[in-house]
C-alpha cells in the first residue's frame, strides 16, 4: 500500500546544510563560474559581489524560512505562494520550480558528459552523460539519510581542493597581500550588473533547504539554521576563492584570469603538486557536479511527491518505499523526464557546454531566483493573513519587504545581462527566449490551476495545506510525534 508521507526526523541540522551547500556546487563555482566572472566583466570586486549577493539573500531568507517553517511542506515554494498569494499562483509556482529543478539539474550532465569525454577520449558526451544518469538515479531511491552520508563526503573532499587552491594562489601571488577586491570603489565600476548576475547563479540550490521539512529533525529551527548557513558559508566560501584568484593574478590582472588557461584553479594545483594531483582534482570536479546533479534531483523529485500528494499531480507520483524515506514514483519520473532531455540533446547534436549546460542551467537560475523574489511577497501576504505565530517583526515585515525590494533589483540586472550568462554577442537578442519560455511556463501553472478551480475546487483549495500526518509518517522515536 502505498504511504503517503516520508519518513521524519532523519535528517538533522548538518544534513540539510549539506543537500544545500552541494546543490551550489563550490567547487564548479570556484573552477568555472569565477573565472568567467573575471574574463566577461574585468571586475575586481568580484569577491564584494558574492559578499553582497549573500547579504541580500540573507534578508530574503529570514522571510522564507520563517513563513516556510510553519508550513512544513516538501515543495515550500508551491505550499508558501498558495497559502500568501493564492492557490492558483501556487500551482504555476510549483510547475515553476519543478521545470527550474529540472533545468539545472539536467544541465549538469553536459557539463560532466563533456568533460569526461574530452578528458578520456573515449566515447560520445551522452554515453558518459547516461552512466551519471544511473548513478543519479540509485542515490536518488536510497533516501534523504544515506544521500546525506555519501553527499556529506564528496562535499568535504570539494572543499578540500579549494582550500588548497586557495592556500597556493596565495602563496603565489605577484605582489603584496591586499584587500582591494572588498572595497566598494573595486566593485561599483561598469561591469557591476554582469557580476551580480553571475553571483546570483553561484547561490542557485541554498534554497532547497525547507523541502526535506517533514524529514528534519529538529523541525523549523533545523531548517533556519541550516539554509541561513549554507547561505552565509557560501558568500564567505566564494569570497575567498575569489580573492585569493585576484590575488593570485596580480595587479591588472584580472581580465587576463579566464584567457590564462594556466592560471586556472586545476591548472594551479597541477603545476605545484605534480599532474596526478590535477588529474585527481578533475575527477573531484566531476564528482563535485554529480552530488549537485543528486541535489536538484532529491528536490525536484520531493515537489513531484508533494504536489502529487494534494492531487495537483497525478497521485501514482505520491507512492514511496516501504519505510517511507524515498518518494520513488516521483524519483523515477524525475530520472525518465532527465534522460529524455539528454536524449533530445544528443540527438539534436547540440553542444553540451555551449548549449545544454549554459541555456539550461542559466534558464533554471533565472526561474528559481525569480520564486525566491517573488515568495518575499507571499511571506507578507501570509503573516499578514494572520496565518504565523508569535513571529517577530523582522521575520514579517522588514525582512519579506526588504527582500522583496533588493531581490527585484538584483533580478533586474540578472536579467539585464542574461546575453553575457549565456556567453552571447553582444546585441544579441537571443536572450529573449529564456524568459519566453519562463512566461510559458508560468501561463500553463497559471492555465492548470484554473482548469484545476473549475472542475476539482477542493483539490485546489488543499494546495498547500496536505502534510505529514506525525501520527502514520514513519518516526523512530514516538518522542518524534506530535500529538
Amino acid at each position: 500500500m502505498a504511504r503517503v508521507t516520508l519518513a521524519q526526523g532523519r535528517i538533522g541540522p548538518v544534513g540539510l546544510f549539506i543537500m544545500a551547500v552541494v546543490a551550489s556546487s563550490p567547487l564548479t563555482v570556484q573552477v568555472g563560474g569565477i573565472p568567467t566572472m573575471y574574463a566577461a566583466t574585468g571586475v575586481v570586486g568580484v569577491p564584494l559581489a558574492f559578499v553582497l549577493v549573500a547579504g541580500v539573500l540573507y534578508v530574503i531568507g529570514i522571510g522564507y524560512v520563517g513563513a516556510a517553517g510553519h508550513l512544513s511542506h516538501a515543495a515550500p515554494l508551491y505550499a508558501l505562494m498558495g497559502r500568501g498569494l493564492s492557490p492558483v499562483a501556487g500551482v504555476a509556482a510549483g510547475l515553476c520550480a519543478l521545470m527550474g529543478y529540472l533545468a539545472i539539474g539536467t544541465s549538469l550532465y553536459g557539463l560532466l558528459g563533456s568533460t569526461m569525454a574530452g578528458m578520456t577520449g573515449f566515447g560520445p558526451w551522452w554515453v558518459w552523460s547516461l552512466a551519471a544518469l544511473v548513478v543519479v538515479a540509485v542515490l536518488g531511491l536510497v533516501g534523504g539519510l544515506g544521500n546525506v552520508w555519501i553527499l556529506g563526503f564528496l562535499l568535504a573532499l570539494e572543499l578540500a581542493v579549494i582550500v588548497f587552491y586557495v592556500i597556493t594562489a596565495l602563496s603565489q601571488r605577484p605582489g603584496p597581500l591586499t584587500f582591494e577586491a572588498f572595497s566598494p570603489a573595486a566593485l561599483l565600476v561598469p561591469g557591476l550588473a554582469g557580476v551580480i548576475a553571475f553571483a546570483m547563479a553561484a547561490f542557485v540550490g541554498v534554497e532547497t533547504v525547507p523541502a526535506y521539512a517533514e524529514e528534519a529533525r529538529g523541525g523549523a529551527p533545523s531548517i533556519r539554521r541550516a539554509m541561513l548557513a549554507a547561505i552565509g558559508f557560501a558568500g564567505v566560501f566564494y569570497a575567498l576563492g575569489a580573492w585569493a584568484m585576484a590575488m593570485q593574478a596580480g595587479p591588472g590582472g584580472v581580465a587576463k584570469i579566464g584567457s590564462d588557461a594556466a592560471g586556472g584553479p586545476l591548472q594551479t594545483l597541477s603545476t605545484v603538486f605534480g599532474p596526478s594531483i590535477g588529474w585527481l582534482t578533475t575527477m573531484l570536479l566531476m564528482t563535485s557536479v554529480g552530488a549537485a546533479m543528486s541535489s536538484f534531483h532529491q528536490a525536484g523529485t520531493r515537489y513531484l511527491f508533494a504536489m502529487a500528494r494534494e492531487q495537483v499531480l497525478p497521485r501514482y507520483l505520491a507512492t514511496t518505499s516501504r519505510s517511507g524515506e524515498t518518494p520513488v514514483a516521483a524519483s523515477l519520473t524525475q530520472t525518465i523526464l532527465a534522460g529524455l532531455v539528454i536524449a533530445g540533446f544528443a540527438v539534436s547534436g547540440a553542444d553540451p557546454l555551449a548549449v545544454m549546460f549554459t541555456w539550461l542551467s542559466t534558464g533554471g537560475a533565472v526561474m528559481l531566483l525569480a520564486l525566491l523574489v517573488v515568495a518575499c511577497a507571499a511571506v507578507h501576504r501570509f503573516f499578514a493573513t494572520g496565518q504565523g505565530t508569535n513571529d517577530s517583526v523582522l521575520v514579517r515585515r522588514i525582512a519579506p519587504i526588504s527582500g522583496c525590494v533588493l531581490g527585484f533589483l538584483l533580478m533586474a540586472m540578472m536579467l539585464a545581462n542574461l546575453g553575457s550568462l549565456l556567453g552571447l554577442a553582444p546585441g544579441s537578442r537571443g536572450w529573449l527566449l529564456l524568459p519566453a519560455l519562463a512566461v510559458a511556463v508560468l501561463l500553463a501553472g497559471l492555465g492548470w490551476g484554473a482548469v484545476m478551480r473549475a472542475v476539482r475546487p477542493a483539490a485546489l483549495a488543499a494546495v498547500g495545506r496536505v502534510v505529514a500526518d506525525p501520527v502514520t509518517s514513519p518516526a523512530r522515536r514516538l518522542s518524534k510525534l506530535v500529538m
